[in-house]
This record gives C-alpha cells, sequence and structure tokens, in this order.
C-alpha cells in the first residue's frame, strides 16, 4: 500500500477507536449494591412510678392556755375557760419540675454490597 492509503486506515481506525472509547466512558456500572438501609434510635416508653415531692404538710403553728382573766365592771377578775381562738397559718405553696429523657441513642445502619461482586456493562 502506498503512505497516504496507510496514513488514511490508521487515521480511520484511530478515531474509530476514539468514539468507542469516548463511548464506553458514558457507561455506568455498579457492583455489590446492597440495597437501602433505614436506622432507627427511638427511645421507647417511660414508666414513672410515685413522686415524693415532699411531706405535703402546712405551716406548724402551736397554740398555747387560751384561758384569760373577765373583770366585772366592780374590778374583781375572774379565770375563764377562755373563749374563741382563730389562727391563720398563712399560706402554704409548693411546686416539683420533672425532666424526663428517652434518648434512643446512636443508631448505625449498613448496606454494604458485600465482595466478589461482578458488574457488567451493555
Amino acid at each position: 500500500m502506498n503512505d497516504r492509503l496507510k496514513a488514511a486506515f490508521v487515521g480511520a481506525v484511530s478515531g474509530i477507536a476514539g468514539v468507542t472509547k469516548v463511548a464506553a466512558q458514558e457507561d455506568i456500572a455498579a457492583a455489590g449494591n446492597g440495597g437501602t438501609a433505614n436506622a432507627s434510635a427511638n427511645g421507647g416508653a417511660v414508666a414513672l412510678g410515685d413522686v415524693n415531692s415532699g411531706g405535703n404538710a402546712g405551716n406548724a403553728i402551736s397554740v398555747g392556755d387560751t384561758g384569760s382573766l373577765i373583770c366585772d365592771k366592780y374590778g374583781k377578775c375572774y379565770g375563764s375557760d377562755g373563749g374563741g381562738v382563730s389562727v391563720d397559718g398563712g399560706a402554704v405553696a409548693n411546686s416539683t419540675t420533672i425532666d424526663i429523657s428517652a434518648d434512643g441513642g446512636t443508631a448505625i445502619a449498613d448496606a454494604s454490597g458485600g465482595d466478589y461482586n461482578i458488574a457488567f456493562v451493555s
């Protein structure tokens, strides 16, 4: 063959090989696709028993002898068994704050495809 014909032939073969190479680069092959992996770290339910928030008692009040002297218009005084007594203990308040958490921690999921997988590009 003459040199010009050989050069044209080599150029055509190179061009076709180059186009084939570019076309092959667009194909995608995946091997070992493990699918979808879902993970959940739900904390679940919390059961709370009795909460003792103090003695639940009001103010402590002590009342002593309630007897008194009653004096007549002449100034003579006599002992009495006592009269009515009113006692006010004031207001009592009690506050309790409870903070409960049911954290589930960390969830880990793995969708590995494994080893020795084969992929084909068509």
